[in-house]
């Protein structure tokens, strides 16, 4: 026994070393981001339970088309991962290029999508109460989109050449960015006036413009992108082709993003069905909710990353052993996640809000906040490591199976059907997440044995 552990870590020994370095500065990141989050629920719910409540329902719509960019996005890592490892500078450069074209082109078409849709925020059955503060948060939210679009594609291309550290930097700063914002625009400070939610999204758009200049001056400027700044520079005739080739790799993954984050933004839509006690106590669990999210996702990246260096050498038994290395790290963290939960729950929900009727319903839903970590965490994992091989077609008709299908049903027969509200909303993700699970498991075993019979006929 004790000499199968020791060669099965002499196996996986390098491939840990390899996510954990990868990792952690993603990981770094995203909590980074959380404690953003953190920070915006907390000061935003001490402020008011309207103001929560209307935030929850503003931000349920964007992370849609938030998530559904960073989907996009991330089609970028693959083929400048591919390219990295084979050395092709210049190729890497043209990517770039090719995929802020594009990614400018998508973000704008969010743009519009969402502006339209503002003038019909009276239509999703919201409190009327909320619709004034709705729509002014709405309007600065929307114009955060294209700096985030700018900033997602070059933050893949830093991961594609494994620089998951200068991506990091640039969120921190922007994050410390936004805490301050928010403190001194919610309440009022240093002779600022008082203005609310309108101020917490004022800071987040400062934070996000500034995330964008800092990443663009960076990738110009220092020497470590310096290889690749003449095929960034190229004509843009080079471009032409992979443009395309951006568009093919990436847009599978945007549907991707855009499906599994409907069903959570349309718990929200049916959670504001049940009052605003529902709706801002669901929008405390979900925050809380990324603590586990964002760490799987983490070391989802750092797995995506890893296995499209190995697509890229051709190294199926690479493939095979980051992506069991990854899944094994991410289980571990999803007990991790459990544990603390269970543990410090209602410490958690208390932090984000004083309101007593609030922090009640929270504390109903750590339950199915608990059960669906495991599933959430293996199918990061798989969904990354589909992304690394560049086999991203699965992904669609697995979400739409999974998240459309099965989980909006399931969702409503829950929440509706048997009047559980938003706890029911809960208890339906772990279904969707689990089958998920399943399928895209299968679908990587599938897209890997394509790759062998690939890679043994050239």
């Amino acid at each position: 026994m004790k000499t199968a552990v020791t060669e099965q870590w002499k196996t996986y020994k390098a491939e840990y070393y390899s996510l954990l370095r990868l990792g952690l500065p993603v990981l770094v990141t995203q909590l980074g981001i959380i404690v953003v989050n953190f920070a915006d629920t907390m000061m935003v719910g001490s402020y008011g339970t309207d103001e929560l409540a209307a935030a929850a329902f503003v931000n349920s719509l964007f992370v849609i088309a938030t998530f559904m960019q960073i989907g996009f996005a991330s089609g970028m890592t693959p083929l400048i991962g591919a390219l990295y490892s084979r050395g092709d500078s210049h190729k890497v450069g043209v990517t770039l290029r090719a995929g802020l074209q594009v990614n400018v082109m998508v973000s704008i078409c969010f743009t519009a999508l969402m502006g339209i849709l503002y003038f019909f925020l009276d239509c999703f059955g919201q409190p009327v109460e909320l619709l004034p503060l709705i729509r002014k948060y709405y309007l600065i939210v929307l114009a955060t989109l294209l700096p985030m679009a700018v900033f997602n594609c070059c933050q893949q291309t830093s991961n594609g050449t494994t620089d998951t550290a200068t991506p990091m930097w640039m969120i921190l700063g922007a994050n410390a960015l936004n805490i301050v914002g928010n403190y001194v625009l919610i309440n009022g400070r240093f002779g600022f006036p008082e203005l609310g939610l309108t101020g917490a999204g004022l800071s987040t758009l400062t934070a996000r413009y500034a995330a964008m200049a800092g990443i663009i001056i960076f990738i110009t400027l220092s020497s470590r992108y310096r290889p690749y700044i003449d095929g960034l520079r190229t004509a843009s005739g080079e471009t032409a082709n992979e443009r395309k080739r951006v568009w093919m790799t990436s847009y599978p993954l945007m549907i991707q993003n855009g499906i599994e984050c409907f069903l959570w933004s349309f718990g929200t839509i049916v959670s504001g069905w049940f009052g605003k006690i529902q709706l801002a106590s669901y929008q405390v669990v979900n925050t809380i909710s990324q603590l586990g999210f964002m760490t799987y996702l983490s070391f989802g990246i750092a797995t995506s990353i890893r296995v499209a260096n190995y697509t890229g050498l051709r190294d199926i038994g690479g493939i095979r052993r980051i992506t069991s290395a990854g899944l094994r790290l991410n289980i571990l963290l999803a007990t991790v996640a459990s544990t603390v939960f269970l543990a410090g729950g209602a410490h958690l929900i208390r932090i984000f809000t004083p309101d007593p009727d609030v922090v009640a319903t929270a504390l109903g839903l750590i339950l199915p906040l608990i059960l669906y970590q495991y599933a959430d965490a293996y199918q990061l994992t798989y969904v990354n490591a589909l992304r690394g091989t560049s086999e991203v077609k699965p992904l669609l008709w697995i979400s739409i199976i999974s998240y459309i299908f099965a989980g909006i049903p399931l969702l409503l027969t829950l929440a509706k059907g048997f009047g559980l509200g938003n706890l029911g909303v809960y208890y339906s993700f772990s279904g969707a997440l689990l089958l998920a699970s399943v399928l895209l498991h299968r679908a990587f075993e599938k897209a890997v044995a394509r790759k062998e019979s690939e890679f043994a006929t050239k």
